[in-house]
């Protein structure tokens, strides 16, 4: 690969590393009961309310609907998802330096399902928690599910969700148009040369 197309790659595995610094995801509740409004942010080692105490709340909402509470321990991806990026960053930077093409189109494609596997994981994790609904709940309502969506709004009784990417999705995504912005450059000024 040709030197820009290197230091494009580069820059692409760099910004990486700006995914341990900002939240994955967002989820915005919005109830009568809650003005000020709730949320969650997943980041890729941790969950944490928008707001202080916003977990804690939301905890306790789901205890009376029968969700088991959101404990971030509890959740292995968590744990996984930071050496998949640091891989990713170093198979990035590895690219960046060795130049081969075809090892760049394996990254990206990596990359790609990468994010299909943690949006599919993401789902399922959300059905959990809004399916499997402890019988002895305070509030039950027949036939009701408190799945959030997985990307935009949803009533949920008198909540409305809404789920989104939020910061490190974008990061990620730019870093991945980058490595195939830079195989394009490569292809197009190794056909004119």
């Amino acid at each position: 690969m040709n030197s820009f197309s290197k230091k494009i790659l580069f820059v692409s595995s760099l910004i990486l590393i700006l995914v341990y610094f900002f939240p994955i995801w967002s989820i915005d509740l919005q109830a009568p009961q809650y003005p000020e409004g709730l949320g969650l942010k997943i980041w890729i080692n941790q969950i944490s309310g928008q707001k202080e105490f916003d977990l804690q709340s939301i905890n306790g909402l789901n205890h009376y609907i029968g969700m088991k509470p959101i404990n971030p321990e509890d959740i292995p991806e968590l744990k996984i998802m930071p050496f998949i990026i640091g891989f990713m960053i170093l198979f990035g930077l590895f690219n960046a330096f060795k130049g081969n093409r075809k090892t760049v189109m394996t990254w990206i494609i990596l990359f790609i399902l990468l994010g299909a596997i943690g949006l599919y994981d993401f789902y399922i994790w959300e059905y959990n928690y809004g399916h499997n609904l402890s019988p002895d709940a305070p509030i039950k309502v027949p036939g009701m599910s408190y799945q959030p969506p997985l990307i935009g709004s949803k009533q949920l009784l008198n909540i409305k969700a809404v789920s989104l990417p939020d910061i490190s999705s974008y990061i990620i995504l730019v870093s991945i148009v980058l490595a195939a912005y830079a195989v394009y450059i490569d292809k197009k000024k190794s056909k004119n040369a």
